[in-house]
């Protein structure tokens, strides 16, 4: 266990409130991490959890951020720098999701989705990647979705968002390597989240039949990978890689 010990670290988690960011959250301080909650518009939900971990001994703490606003993201900067120190890990994990036929896509609902999903990993991972690299050590894990690959009918700003994550996540390994920095993305499959909530009961059952696994992953399943990826040793020679949680819906 000594190879995925956090001691030491200190984790930003953008979504950290809810869904697979918070199960993030919750195993980054089990393993020794001062983590910050980056949270946005839910400061009731995220108080609350860190409040709940904080009786646990954990050090954490908690923040607003628009990551789709440069203003909202450099406060986060400043913020975390003048209060929690440098930054050695940070999960891009805020993220949206949304399904409109192609035909009735607007021109603002796609550009939200990238911003959300692209532009907010982008903004956020630049506050932080330079100090990353004069430390010679950090570790920057984003967040993607198995339909980065795979795609799907009425979600093509989706598949689009996070297949540009996947891409990002390649090319910014190339100049993050050199310097002790790994940056690696993780693509769930179908989690059992508030994003699913919506689907009918019909929906979820033509999905159960297409995956090997036969049902919905868990957040708790897919935490373990962004541990392994954070980690000192465990995720050293983790370049570039996006690692698939996904219950056989794709297999590369």
């Amino acid at each position: 266990m000594e190879s995925f010990s956090l001691e030491g670290r200190t984790a930003v988690v953008t979504g950290g409130s809810t869904g697979i960011g918070r199960s993030i959250v919750e195993l980054f301080t089990t393993h020794g991490a001062k983590v910050l909650i980056c949270h946005h518009r839910d400061e009731v939900r995220a108080a609350a959890f860190a409040e709940t971990l904080s009786r646990t001994g954990a050090n954490v703490a908690f923040l607003e951020c628009d990551v789709t606003d440069e203003g909202s993201v450099a406060q986060l900067g400043d913020w975390t720098r003048r209060n929690l120190g440098s930054v050695d890990i940070l999960v891009n994990g805020a993220g949206i999701c949304g399904e409109v036929p192609f035909s009735n896509l607007l021109v603002e609902q796609w550009d939200q989705m990238m911003a959300v999903n692209l532009r907010g990993a982008f903004l956020v991972t630049r506050q932080f990647f330079d100090g990353m690299k004069e430390r010679r050590y950090g570790r920057i894990i984003n967040i993607a979705s198995q339909l980065a690959y795979k795609g799907t009918v009425d979600s093509a700003h989706y598949c689009a968002s996070k297949a540009g994550l996947v891409g990002f996540t390649r090319a910014l390994s190339y100049e993050a390597a050199p310097y002790g920095v790994t940056v690696n993305a993780i693509a769930p499959g179908p989690v059992e989240t508030a994003m699913l909530a919506g689907f009918t009961d019909e929906w979820r059952a033509m999905k159960f039949a297409q995956l090997p696994a036969g049902r919905f992953g868990q957040v708790d399943e897919i935490a373990p990978t962004a541990l392994l990826l954070a980690s000192e040793t465990g995720g050293a020679y983790f370049i570039g890689q996006t690692l698939s949680p996904n219950g056989g819906d794709v297999m590369l």
